[in-house]
């Protein structure tokens, strides 16, 4: 008989399909994004953690292997920290701009 934590564990499931890991590592590997990566920034892109990523997942979903599991949260928490190095580019406003109801163009309206 299984505990509840047992339950649970096997209940878990991955953030994204096997296949979506796949197919990231393929289009890592692809001429078109290993030119745009090298063009960019003069190295070619690293794909070994898409596919050690898929090989985890496959492992989780065939056997159900907990290390397999860590190693796949300990890389999507790392993915998901690098994404919060970058700043955005816009700044969010808290509030619309006082002139929100005036018309854009005032040089056609005085014109009219």
């Amino acid at each position: 008989m299984l505990t509840m934590e047992q339950l649970a564990e096997r209940a878990w499931r991955p953030p994204r399909t096997c296949e979506d890991y796949l197919s990231e590592f393929r289009h890592c590997k692809s001429f078109r994004n290993r030119f745009h990566h090298y063009y960019t920034y003069g190295t070619a892109p690293s794909c070994q953690q898409w596919k050690a990523d898929y090989h985890n997942c496959s492992e989780w979903e065939r056997h159900k292997l907990t290390e397999a599991k860590d190693a796949l949260q300990k890389s999507e928490r790392r993915r998901l920290e690098e994404q919060k190095n970058f700043t955005p580019v816009w700044k969010l406003r808290q509030a619309p701009p006082g002139d929100w109801h005036r018309p854009l163009d005032q040089e056609t309206q005085q014109d009219s």
